[in-house]
C-alpha cells in the first residue's frame, strides 16, 4: 500500500514568549539601553532604548491621565513617524487597545473604523497627502466645530471623547500630542503590571469581503512572537539597522518592522512619512542600514534609483519582501544592483499576526525564487481541498494556518469568526499553495476576488458598495487586471441606468473623492449592457479578467 505524503508541516523554535508588548521593549532597555533604538530621518529624530521606554512611559500615563479604561481603543491616524511609535508603546504599556487607521481613509471609511470598535481616543496628525484630517472628522461630525472642552460630545461618534493632534498645530477642542508628556497618573504602575500577555492589543482592519473592513484582533501573544520569530529567523541583533520605508499602521511595518527590531535590540529606521524611495536609499547610505523592506513594487523602484544615483549602500545584508514573490528578473537585481545577498520572502496575512511561512537566509536560489520558504516556529499548515481532506504533496489546496499566531477574531463579528476559523483553530486563509516535499510553500492562487495593488489589498466588494451609490449606476463589478508596476490595476465593467450619460474614470474618481480611499478607485471602466453569468445567474470576473489578459 501506497504511503501518503500530505501537506502538512509544523514549526519546531525554542519556545513562545510569555511577554507583553511592553514587556518586550522594557527588556530591550535593560538589555541593549544605550543602543539606537529609533532612527526618524525625515524628522531628524534618533532616540535611544532607554529614551524610548521613558517617553512611551510619559505617553502612557498621559493616556491614563485621560481616564481611559483598560482595554479602551485609542486610534492611532497618521503617516509613519516618530509619535506613531510611541502610542504603539504606550497603548500597550497602559493596557489600551491600539487601532490602526490607514492614513489614506477618508470619510466613510474613518467613521466605520471609529465606530465599529468604539475608539474612545484618537491620535491623529492635522492631515496628509491631499487629505485634510480635521476637516475630515468634521464632516463625519460637524458638532465638533463648536466643542468647548478637549473632552468630546459627538452624536455620530459617541465613543470619541478626545482627539490628540500630533504636531505644533493648535485646534479647538483637540489637544497636541507633547500635552501628554506633562500630565500624569497615579494609576500607572498597578495598570502596566497588570496587562497580560494574552489580552487584545492591536487591532487592524482588513478589507472586507461584504462590503466593511472587518477589524481583525490580535494579543500580545500574537505579534511578540512572530515579531521575534521574523528576527530570529533574519539573525537580527544590536548591530542591525532596519529601513522600514512600509506603513507603521500595516502588520509589516508594526510587526514585521518594529516588533522584531525591539526583540533583539536593532534599530528601527523610518525612511519617510509616506513611501519615498529616493529618501529610502539616501538614509540606506547616511544611517548604514543593513536590513530593508517592500513589497516587490518598491524593491523595483529602490533598483531603479540607486541606478538613477549611485550610493555606497554596501552595509546592506538582508530585506524581506512580502506581498508576492519576486520574479527572478527582480531578485537578480536585487542582488546586483542593491547588493542584498540575503533576501527573504515572507507569506501570512493581517488575521495571522502576519508571518507563517519565511525563507531562511540560508536557503538556496530556486527556493528563494519560487517559494515564501518554510513554516514559521510553533505555526502548523495544512493545504486542504474543496471536501475539507488535506492534499498530497505536490497538490494544489487551500492554505490553513493554526497555532499562537492566530487572532482573537474580528471584533464583535462571531459570523465572520465562525466563517474564518474552525472549531479546532485553523484560519482558513482562502489563498491557494503547493507544499513541496521539502516543506517549501509555493503561494499560486489567492482568494478569487482580492486585487493587490503595489502591496495594497483591494476587495472589489467594497469598491462595488460605494459605487453602487452613484445615482447614474445600475451595476457594477469589480475586478483585478494585471499590471506591469502595481501588479495589479482595479477595473469596473459598469451597467447605467436608463438616461445616464456615460462615465470617465475623472467622474469616478471626482465620485469616491473623500468617501474611499485613492487606491481603491477602478483606473480602467467599461460601460456594457450587461455582465456574463452562469447558468445559475452568477457574475464570471474570471471572463471579465480575460478580457485583458496579455
Amino acid at each position: 500500500m501506497r504511503i501518503k505524503h500530505l501537506s502538512y508541516s509544523s514549526g519546531g523554535g525554542k519556545g513562545l514568549l510569555s511577554m507583553t508588548v511592553g514587556d518586550l521593549l522594557r527588556n530591550a532597555a535593560h538589555k541593549w539601553g544605550r543602543h539606537d533604538a529609533m532612527i526618524s530621518a525625515h524628522e531628524h529624530t534618533t532616540w535611544t532604548y532607554t529614551e524610548l521606554l521613558q517617553r512611551s512611559e510619559q505617553i502612557a500615563k498621559g493616556l491614563l491621565a485621560l481616564g481611559l479604561p483598560k482595554q479602551s481603543r485609542v486610534g492611532i491616524y497618521a503617516p509613519n513617524c516618530k509619535e506613531w511609535l510611541l502610542t504603539q508603546m504606550a497603548a500597550s504599556l497602559a493596557d489600551l487597545i491600539l487601532v490602526n487607521i490607514n492614513p489614506a481613509y477618508q470619510t466613510r471609511e474613518l467613521a466605520h473604523a471609529l465606530n465599529k470598535v468604539g475608539v474612545s481616543a484618537l491620535v491623529m496628525t492635522p492631515g496628509f497627502k491631499q487629505s485634510n484630517y480635521i476637516e475630515l472628522m468634521k464632516h463625519i461630525d460637524p458638532s465638533l466645530s463648536s466643542q468647548e472642552s478637549t473632552t468630546l460630545n459627538l452624536p455620530n461618534i459617541p465613543t470619541l471623547k478626545h482627539i490628540i493632534l500630533i504636531g505644533e498645530k493648535k485646534e479647538k477642542a483637540m489637544m497636541n500630542f507633547d500635552d501628554l508628556y506633562d500630565m500624569n497618573s497615579d494609576e500607572y504602575h498597578d495598570r502596566t503590571l497588570g496587562v497580560k500577555f494574552d489580552d487584545p492589543t492591536n487591532i487592524q482592519f482588513t478589507s472586507g469581503t461584504t462590503g466593511n473592513p472587518k477589524a481583525a484582533t490580535l494579543s500580545h501573544f500574537n505579534i511578540v512572537n512572530n515579531g521575534y520569530y521574523i528576527g530570529e529567523l533574519q539573525k537580527y541583533d544590536r548591530h542591525d539597522r532596519v529601513a522600514i520605508p512600509v506603513p507603521l499602521y500595516h502588520c509589516f511595518g508594526m510587526v514585521i518592522g518594529n516588533l522584531a527590531c525591539i526583540a533583539h535590540g536593532s534599530a528601527m529606521v523610518f525612511t519617510d512619512f509616506g513611501f519615498n524611495a529616493a529618501a529610502t536609499m539616501d538614509t540606506i547610505e547616511k544611517e548604514h542600514v543593513t536590513t530593508l523592506y517592500g513589497v516587490p513594487t518598491m524593491f523595483v523602484a529602490y533598483v531603479r534609483e540607486q541606478e538613477k544615483k549611485k550610493r555606497k549602500i554596501n552595509t546592506m545584508r538582508t530585506g524581506i519582501v512580502a506581498g508576492a514573490v519576486c520574479v527572478p528578473e527582480l531578485m537578480k537585481q536585487i542582488v546586483d544592483v542593491l547588493g542584498i545577498t540575503q533576501m527573504t520572502n515572507c507569506y501570512g496575512m493581517t488575521e495571522t499576526a502576519p508571518i507563517s511561512f519565511q525563507l531562511h537566509l540560508n536557503a538556496d536560489h530556486e527556493k528563494r525564487l519560487t517559494t515564501v520558504g518554510e513554516v514559521h516556529p510553533h505555526v502548523e499548515c495544512k493545504l486542504i481541498n474543496a471536501d475539507g481532506k488535506i492534499v498530497e504533496r505536490g497538490e494544489v489546496g487551500e492554505v490553513c494556518i493554526r497555532g499562537y499566531s492566530v487572532m482573537k477574531g474580528y471584533w464583535e463579528d462571531e459570523k465572520a469568526n465562525k466563517k474564518a476559523i474552525t472549531p479546532d483553530g485553523w484560519m482558513l486563509t482562502e489563498d491557494q499553495g503547493i507544499m513541496d516535499e521539502h516543506g517549501y510553500l509555493r503561494i499560486v492562487g489567492r482568494s478569487k476576488d482580492m486585487i493587490i495593488r503595489g502591496g495594497e489589498n483591494i476587495y472589489p466588494s467594497e469598491v462595488e458598495s460605494y459605487l453602487a451609490t452613484h445615482p447614474g449606476i445600475e451595476e457594477v463589478h469589480v475586478f483585478g487586471i494585471p499590471d506591469s508596476f502595481l501588479g495589479e490595476q482595479v477595473a469596473a465593467w459598469i451597467k447605467l441606468k436608463a438616461g445616464q450619460q456615460e462615465l470617465s474614470v475623472k467622474d469616478l474618481e471626482e465620485f469616491c473623492k473623500g468617501n474611499i480611499a485613492h487606491f481603491k478607485v477602478p483606473k480602467i471602466i467599461r460601460m456594457v449592457d450587461g455582465f456574463p453569468t452562469t447558468v445559475t445567474g452568477k457574475v464570471q470576473k474570471n471572463k471579465m479578467r480575460a478580457e485583458y489578459a496579455s
